[in-house]
C-alpha cells in the first residue's frame, strides 16, 4: 500500500537564515566592496537583482597570491574597480586593507576578474565553485549618475553554499566593530554579565543570530558609591518623553527616578523593542509549569552581586529585541522578535554607569524564536563619532540601511537640529529661526526651499519601458511627450493603491518613476519579469536628491541662476508638469533637472541633482534667494500646505485598502480616454460604478483640530474617518480631509468629529468641497 503524504505549508521567515544552515546571504552595496572566506568545495552565487550592474572579483590564497583560477576565472586588466576602491578611505576599505596586509599583499598587487558586465539582465546569477580555501573580494562598481543619465550603480547579493554543514547554532553574523572597542565580549546564552562604562562611552549590544532578547539595565555609579540605587525607570522615562508604554521601538533617552539622563539611543538596526517591561523572572516560569527555570532576573542578581546591588525577584529592564504590543482591549501580547542576525542597538552613556546585559534563556515560547542564543557587547571611546540612525529595509529580507543624510544636509543642519527620520533619511521638521507658521507664510507669500530627497526614484529603460509603465499606472503614458511629467496612481489588480507618484519621460524608451515607497519600484520590476518585458527597473534614489523651490517668487529666483540649452525650455518657458535638463549658472555648471512640480499648491519647481553636488546647488539657490527672502521649510509646515491644497499622503489618504476614487484623485483614472488595459482597470470600472466611500473636505467649528484616525459621526452612526487635519493659517479655521460614506458626502452635510471614545466629545463639522485653498489651482498654474 502506498502512503500519500500531504505536504504542509511552512511558516515563512524573511530575513533570517534559511532552514539549511550551510547557506549564507550578504549584500554588496553599489559602489562598494564585500569580503567573504570560501573553503574548498564551497559554492558562491552572485546575483544582480536589478540588472545592468557589473561585478568584479578578486581571489587570494592564504599567502596573498592571486588565485582567480580557483574559481574558474581569469584576469581582466580592465577590471580596476577593486584596487581603486581599496585606495579609498571608507571603513570597509580600511578593514579589507588590513586583511590584505595580514596576507602580505596590498591593492597594488592584486588582479581582478569581471564576473559579468553591464549587459546583465535582472536576476542574473553567476555560479562559482571554489577549488581551494580562498579570500574573495567582490565589488559592485559604478560611477555617479548624472541627472540626465539612467545608469545608476545598484546592489549585488551573495549566496554562499558551504560544503561543510556545521551546526546552525554555530552560525554567527557578528558585524565588524564600529570603531576600536574598549571592551569586546560575549554574553553566553542563558546568562547575564555586568560591566562598567564612563560618561560619553558608547555601548553596542548585538543580536548575533537574530531573534534573541537581551535585557539591559544600568545604574548611576556616583549614586551607587553613596549607597543609592538609581537605575533606568519606566514611569519617569515615559513621562518625560511623553510616550506610551511600551512602544514598538526605543525612546531616544532613558532616565532614572530622579529625572537624570542615563543613556541615549544613537543607532538601532532592529526598530522594534519593548522599551520597558520586567526581565523574565522565576514567577513566570513557575506559573507556566517550569519551576527552577533559569531566568534573566536571577541572572541579573548574580551579575550585580559584586556591586552590592540588592537582588530582586523581577528586574525592570530595557527589553531589547523583544516584540510586544497591545490589542484593542489593552491586553499585552508578544510574538517572535523582529531582530535579524547582526542587528544591534548603540547607546551612549550620559554618566558613569554600571551596566548589565542578558542573553535571555526563555525556550518555552517564541520570545527568543524558541531557541536562546548569544548576545555580544562592545564599548567604544567617547572620541568615537557615530551618527544617529535607525534602520530601514527596502523589503523584509533586505539588508538594513541606516538613516542617511541627504545631499543638502550639510546646509539644512546649519539652520536646525530638529530632524526626523523619513523613509531612511534625516529631514528637517522645522527650522530654528523661523518655525512652522513662519515657514508656511513664506511659501504662501514669498519663496521657500524644501528638501524632499527621500522620494523614491527608479530608472525604467528598455524597448518595452513604455509598455511596462502604461501597464502599471493608471494614466495614459502613450500620450506623454519627452520633457513631460504626469501625476498618476499605481494599483493592484483589486484597484487598490500601491503608490502615487510622477512619471518623467526622458526619451522614447526612457522613463523615471518618482514615488513615495520602494514597493512601487519592486512592483514595476515584478511585472516586467512576470510578463517577459525587456525593461529594466533600477533604483536611483541615492543618485538623485531634490529640492522643492516653492512660492510666488520661485520662478523669479530660479530664472536668474539656471542655464538651459536651446532645445530645452527656460525656467520662464517651463509649463506646468514639464521639466528641463539644465545647469546651474552656465553651460559648464552643475548638471540638474528642473521640473515645474511640487507639493504645496503654489507656483513652484523641483531641482534634482546628484547628492555630491547638493551643497553647491543649495548655495547657488540660497545666494540667489537672498534678494527674494528665501526661507527653508520643514515637514511640519509642508503638512499644513498640502492639506490646504488637498494633496494626499500615503498612510493617511490612501493605502492598499483604498482605490484612487476613495483617495480623492479620480482624475488619475481616465477610463474613457485610456483604451489600453492596465493593472486594476476592471476592478476600477466596478468600483467607480458602485462607490462606497469618497474623500471629502470638512470645516470644523471651534479651535480644536481633527487628527488622523478620528471617527466622524451622524448621531450614533460612524459615517467616516479623518485622514488629515490642520488649523489653516490663511483660512483661519480648522479643516480636515475625511474618507466619508458616499451617502453623507454632499457639501453642506453636518457631521461630528469624535474625540475621546468618539461619543463623549464631539466637534461639529460641515462637509465642504476641497481643495480648501485655491480650488481652481490658478496659483500653481500661473
Amino acid at each position: 500500500m502506498n502512503t500519500i503524504v500531504q505536504s504542509r505549508p511552512r511558516v515563512l521567515e524573511p530575513g533570517l537564515y534559511p532552514a539549511d544552515p550551510r547557506i549564507q546571504r550578504m549584500p554588496v552595496r553599489a559602489q562598494g566592496l564585500t569580503c567573504v572566506e570560501l573553503g574548498a568545495g564551497d559554492l558562491l552565487d552572485i546575483v544582480s537583482p536589478e540588472g545592468l550592474q557589473p561585478c568584479e572579483l578578486v581571489a587570494l590564497d592564504g599567502s596573498g597570491r592571486n588565485c582567480l583560477g580557483a574559481l574558474g576565472l581569469r584576469e581582466d586588466r580592465s577590471a580596476q574597480a577593486i584596487p581603486n576602491l581599496l585606495r579609498g578611505t571608507s571603513a570597509s576599505s580600511k578593514a579589507l586593507n588590513t586583511q590584505l596586509k595580514n596576507r602580505g599583499t596590498g591593492p597594488g598587487n592584486i588582479v581582478a576578474a569581471q564576473v559579468f558586465g553591464r549587459e546583465s539582465p535582472p536576476g542574473h546569477t553567476a555560479h562559482l565553485s571554489a577549488e581551494q580555501a580562498i579570500l574573495c573580494i567582490i565589488a559592485a562598481p559604478g560611477s555617479a549618475m548624472r541627472v540626465d543619465e539612467q545608469n545608476p550603480p545598484t546592489d549585488l547579493v551573495l549566496f554562499v553554499h558551504r560544503k561543510t554543514p556545521g551546526d546552525s547554532d554555530e552560525i554567527t553574523v557578528l558585524p565588524d566593530p564600529l570603531g576600536d572597542p574598549i571592551e569586546d565580549f560575549q554574553v553566553d546564552r542563558r546568562t547575564a554579565r555586568a560591566y562598567e562604562v564612563k560618561a560619553g562611552e558608547f555601548i553596542q549590544i548585538i543580536d548575533i543570530q537574530g531573534r534573541e532578547c537581551s535585557d539591559f539595565q544600568c545604574f548611576n555609579s556616583k549614586a551607587l558609591s553613596q549607597g543609592i540605587e538609581r537605575h533606568l525607570d519606566p514611569t519617569t522615562t515615559r513621562t518625560v518623553m511623553g510616550m506610551t508604554y511600551p512602544g514598538p521601538g526605543l525612546f531616544s533617552k532613558f532616565y532614572d527616578m530622579d529625572m537624570q539622563q542615563l543613556v541615549e539611543v544613537i543607532q538601532d538596526t532592529c526598530g522594534r523593542h519593548d522599551s520597558f517591561g520586567l526581565a523574565c523572572c522565576a514567577k513566570y516560569y513557575e506559573e507556566m509549569g517550569y519551576p527552577g527555570h533559569v531566568n534573566c532576573s536571577d541572572n541579573f542578581n548574580k551579575a550585580l552581586a559584586p556591586y552590592s546591588i540588592a537582588p530582586r525577584r523581577g528586574w525592570v529592564a530595557m527589553n531589547l529585541f523583544f516584540n510586544t504590543g497591545f490589542d484593542d482591549n489593552n491586553l499585552m501580547y508578544f510574538d517572535e522578535p523582529w531582530s535579524r542576525p547582526g542587528d544591534y542597538v548603540l547607546l551612549r552613556a550620559l554618566t558613569d554607569m554600571v551596566c548589565v546585559s542578558s542573553a535571555c534563556p526563555c525556550d518555552i515560547d517564541g520570545a527568543n524564536g524558541w531557541n536562546p542564543t548569544d548576545i555580544h557587547v562592545r564599548t567604544y571611546s567617547p572620541a568615537s563619532i557615530f551618527k544617529s540612525a535607525v534602520a530601514y529595509r527596502m523589503t523584509t529580507d533586505s539588508a538594513p540601511e541606516l538613516s542617511r543624510e541627504t545631499g543638502f544636509h550639510a546646509r539644512t543642519s546649519q539652520h536646525t537640529r530638529n530632524f526626523i527620520d523619513y523613509n531612511g533619511y534625516w529631514l528637517a521638521n522645522s527650522y530654528t529661526r523661523y518655525g512652522a507658521v513662519a515657514e508656511y507664510w513664506a511659501c504662501r507669500e514669498g519663496v521657500v526651499a524644501i528638501d524632499l530627497s527621500p522620494l523614491r526614484k527608479f530608472e525604467v529603460t528598455g524597448p518595452d519601458a513604455e509598455l511596462l509603465m502604461n501597464t502599471c499606472v493608471t494614466r495614459n503614458i502613450h500620450r506623454l511627450a519627452s520633457g513631460q511629467v504626469v501625476y498618476t496612481a499605481m494599483c493592484y489588480e483589486t484597484g487598490t493603491m500601491i503608490d502615487d507618484g510622477t512619471v518623467f519621460r526622458l526619451g522614447q524608451d526612457n522613463f523615471r518613476w518618482i514615488g513615495g515607497a520602494d514597493s512601487s519600484g519592486l512592483w514595476l520590476r515584478k511585472v516586467a519579469r512576470e510578463r517577459g518585458l525587456r525593461a529594466w527597473v533600477r533604483r536611483s534614489t541615492d543618485q538623485l536628491h531634490n529640492l522643492q523651490i516653492q512660492g510666488p517668487e520661485s520662478r523669479a529666483l530660479l530664472s536668474g541662476i539656471i542655464w538651459t540649452r536651446p532645445d530645452q525650455p527656460t525656467v520662464e518657458e517651463l509649463g506646468w508638469f514639464r521639466f528641463s535638463i539644465a545647469r546651474i549658472g552656465h553651460e559648464d555648471g552643475i548638471p540638474i533637472i528642473v521640473s515645474r512640480t511640487g507639493y504645496t499648491g503654489e507656483l513652484g519647481f523641483e531641482v534634482f541633482c546628484h547628492p555630491d553636488d547638493g551643497v553647491a546647488v543649495w548655495d547657488a539657490i540660497w545666494r540667489a534667494g537672498e534678494a527674494h527672502h528665501l526661507v527653508p521649510l520643514g515637514l511640519e509646515a509642508l503638512d499644513m500646505l498640502r492639506i490646504e491644497a488637498g494633496l494626499i499622503f500615503a498612510g493617511y489618504e490612501f493605502s492598499d485598502q483604498t482605490d484612487p476614487f476613495e483617495a480623492g484623485i479620480p482624475f488619475t483614472v481616465p477610463l474613457k480616454t485610456k483604451d489600453d488595459d492596465f493593472i486594476g482597470r476592471q476592478a476600477l470600472i466596478r468600483r467607480k460604478a458602485n462607490p462606497q466611500r469618497v474623500l471629502v473636505g470638512l470645516e470644523l467649528a471651534g479651535q480644536e483640530s481633527a487628527a488622523n484616525g478620528d471617527c466622524v459621526h451622524i448621531g450614533r452612526q460612524q459615517t467616516g474617518t479623518i485622514t488629515s487635519g490642520v488649523r489653516s493659517p490663511i483660512l483661519k479655521k480648522n479643516i480636515a480631509l475625511c474618507r466619508m460614506d458616499i451617502a453623507y458626502s454632499a457639501p453642506g452635510t453636518e457631521v461630528e468629529v469624535g474625540k475621546l471614545d468618539g461619543h463623549q466629545k464631539r466637534l461639529p463639522a460641515t462637509v465642504v468641497p476641497f481643495p480648501f485653498y485655491d480650488p481652481e489651482k490658478s496659483r500653481v498654474r500661473s
